[in-house]
């Protein structure tokens, strides 16, 4: 599966092992930045930066349900049943005449007696090339000379709701069905031509259409992939105007007339792909309304621009698609079989405290509310908080941002984890959040002093800026909120003075973001100070 580029900023790395602040950490980053993928040292970023939001899925056992449901799975399980203990085929391993009839009553296709019609010997044909690719059914000759078709080796493990063989299995037919979809408007001119070069040209242009529609229906898939992650529950169902929109216009611009009639171009292109995939219960799928496409006083109806809003009923018209559970399941083994890092929500909650913060800090691609939220699931409050905490503790270029994390996590628990944090109200790196949390909670605690509340200002402070991935209006509040006195000589000349491992570069932001020039200038001369007391 090919990977999707944007136009939005180089995601950036995230702080490693080396001097801190050089790095930036991708704790709490917007949509467009907050997951990446690298290609190789020598590509370039725009080209292969890739987007892939962690996502949940349901159990095995869920998939595989649905799984089974699919008509053409089912179908192709029953024929594979079917031919036990052998069935004669013809010399190119499809049924006789008179089992193509039998095949199509069996899946119910037709009736039990009476005129089978085309339909249903063309549909059940189609399960059984589908069971033959999927090797349920092994085709042969015997000793005797004669084809014939048996049960392949998977087929009473799939009967048998194997998780591992059922989507093994139902993931190599949706990947079939990708293939089909991609190459079913490509295909070459009926006839051939008796000129060789112009029949190579026609071939040409076949293989062209062919990559061009395999590309756009990856790229397609994927915007659905993120969608379908971020969206709410019963939220998941995207028109088809809005999806070709996302392939069409830079983000940050408005559609133009020339780019609403690419969307219209690419709606009409997606329709039937997607149509096919739904068949393998990838997605659901509301075709456009054909009546919609017809030319009414010699113009072209168009898709509306993705801003207007009309209602429910006319959208529906211009189709819609949702990708299913099983569609995730998808769309994520085709990107991880690329190479791209695809995470699952609560990847990290069966590791301790230390791991689920690491990786948290250190990933590019999780989304930390809900992994703390996976990881407090089923534990006890209280060890789980003094977990938390001692886990929190350090100056590495991390630290902040674990800190940070333990404060959400503290608010998730609520009182149960009172006694934990009072265990720590007098540790030098986490004494000071700790008492503002349990002051909040109406515990009666004093208030930190002076130097340890600096030193958790600054702590605080870095955090945001870690995690802010450049936002200069986030880091404006916070600089706005800084309880600055009338002399801010005073305050900054306390500041500088605090030994954090951030204090020179918190100071410089003060001076780059105050409003104030008094008070910017003096961060500035604090900086600069803080940077004379590291060296």
């Amino acid at each position: 599966m090919a990977g999707r580029s944007r136009n939005t900023p180089d995601h950036p790395s995230a702080a490693g092992d080396g001097e801190p602040g050089e790095g930036l950490l991708p704790a709490d980053f917007d949509l467009a930045d907050l997951y990446g993928a690298r290609g190789g040292d020598d590509e370039d970023l725009d080209d292969s930066a890739v987007l892939v939001p962690p996502i949940t899925l349901p159990a095995d056992a869920e998939l595989v349900t649905a799984a089974l449901a699919v008509p053409l799975i089912a179908h192709a399980l029953a024929l594979a049943r079917w031919t036990a203990p052998r069935r004669p085929v013809d010399e190119f391993g499809d049924l006789t005449e008179e089992d193509r009839e039998a095949a199509a009553r069996l899946l119910g296709l037709a009736p039990a007696e009476g005129e089978v019609s085309e339909e249903a010997v063309v549909e059940a044909m189609r399960s059984w090339a589908l069971a033959c690719d999927l090797d349920l059914v092994e085709t042969g000759t015997t000793a005797e000379g004669t084809h014939a078709a048996v049960p392949g080796p998977d087929l009473e493990a799939a009967e048998q709701g194997d998780p591992s063989v059922v989507l093994g299995l139902w993931l190599d037919a949706a990947g079939i069905m990708r293939e089909l979809a991609a190459e079913a408007d490509s295909l070459a001119p009926e006839g051939e031509s008796d000129d060789e070069d112009a029949a190579e040209a026609e071939l040409a242009d076949v293989e062209q259409a062919r990559e061009a529609a395999t590309e756009l229906l990856d790229e397609a898939l994927q915007v659905l992939y993120e969608m379908t992650a971020f969206a709410d529950p019963g939220e998941e169902t995207v028109p088809l105007g809005v999806l070709a929109a996302l392939l069409v216009v830079p983000e940050g611009e408005e559609p133009d007339e020339e780019m609403l009639g690419e969307i219209t171009d690419l709606m009409v292109a997606l329709d039937p792909m997607l149509g096919d995939l739904a068949e393998l219960g990838l997605m659901e799928h509301r075709p456009i309304d054909p009546e919609l496409f017809e030319e009414e006083d010699g113009e072209d109806v168009v898709a509306p621009a993705p801003d207007t809003e009309p209602d429910d009923e006319e959208a529906a018209r211009f189709g819609t698609v949702r990708l299913t559970p099983l569609g995730q399941y998808a769309v994520r083994e085709w990107l991880m079989e690329q190479g791209y890092d695809a995470p699952l929500i609560g990847e990290l909650a069966d590791g301790d405290a230390q791991a689920l913060l690491r990786g948290i800090t250190e990933a590019g691609n999780v989304l930390p509310d809900k992994e703390l939220l996976a990881w407090l699931a089923g534990r006890e409050p209280e060890g789980a908080a003094r977990e938390l905490l001692a886990a929190a503790r350090g100056l590495d270029a991390n630290s902040p941002v674990r800190r940070m994390l333990c404060a959400v996590a503290l608010e998730e628990l609520g009182e149960p984890a009172r006694p934990a944090a009072l265990e720590v109200v007098d540790d030098p790196e986490l004494g000071g959040g700790a008492r503002a949390w349990l002051r909040a909670q109406g515990v009666d605690v004093a208030a930190p002093e002076r130097p340890v509340a600096l030193w958790t200002a600054v702590d605080s402070f870095a955090a945001v800026m870690l995690t802010s991935e450049g936002d200069a209006g986030r880091l404006r509040e916070l600089v706005a909120g800084l309880p600055v006195t009338d002399n801010p000589a005073s305050y900054f000349g306390e500041l500088w003075r605090v030994e954090h491992p951030y204090t020179a570069q918190v100071l410089e932001i003060v001076g780059e973001l105050h409003l104030d020039r008094s008070v910017a200038k003096e961060a500035r001369k604090a900086a600069f100070r803080a940077r004379s007391q590291q060296r």
